[in-house]
């Protein structure tokens, strides 16, 4: 699932800083602000949680949709999401425009099963999403996805292919401010 052309590219997010960092050969190329869980860092199945550790993009979902377009079981339902749409159905935890789902490449700490049952993130359905530009980002509120901004989202999407390494860190680490380079090797060496 992990080639070298991936390998090129990878994404950082850091849950300290509700961020996610786009790197191509170790240099930053954008960083967006996101909201991960509100329920904070874990990896059980019904955690509402975020995990953490080494994951790739399994699958990309979306390509042709429009920008805020509301996907249900990864599905476009032909919806387009706007305020007016929002507040007939509040209650739900809306995907939109694209989705990048996450699998877990650390058996039993992020796939598969480990003494506490399922901690396997792609069986629990994680993502990289869109979600409503009326959502606060830079605070943790989701259910366990990561949740982007519409424009950012679609932005990235462009941007990684299946296989592409995506590490979720708990951390505060620098990036150069003169070279862009971040201060972390590899991720997946």
């Amino acid at each position: 699932m992990i080639n070298n052309e991936n390998l090129l590219t990878q994404l950082v997010i850091n849950i300290a800083q509700q961020t996610l960092t786009l790197y191509k050969q170790q240099k930053v190329v954008a960083q967006y602000t996101v909201s991960t869980a509100k329920n904070g860092i874990g990896s059980q199945q019904d955690s509402g949680c975020t995990p953490l550790g080494k994951h790739v993009i399994a699958e990309k979902i979306g390509l042709s949709a429009p920008s805020n377009a509301v996907f249900i079981g990864r599905v476009a339902t032909g919806e387009i999401y706007d305020e007016a749409f929002g507040a007939l159905y509040p209650e739900r935890d809306w995907i939109l425009s694209r989705i990048l789902w996450l699998s877990g490449i650390e058996e039993g700490f992020n796939k598969g099963s480990n003494s506490e049952g399922s901690c396997d993130t792609y069986q629990r359905y994680i993502y990289i999403h869109g979600t409503p530009d009326s959502e606060p980002m830079g605070v943790p509120l989701s259910h366990g996805c990561i949740r982007m901004r519409n424009q950012d989202i679609i932005e990235l999407f462009a941007q990684v292919d299946e296989g592409t390494p995506v590490s979720i860190i708990n951390d505060v680490y620098d990036i150069d401010d003169v070279s862009g380079i971040a201060h972390i090797t590899n991720i997946y060496e």
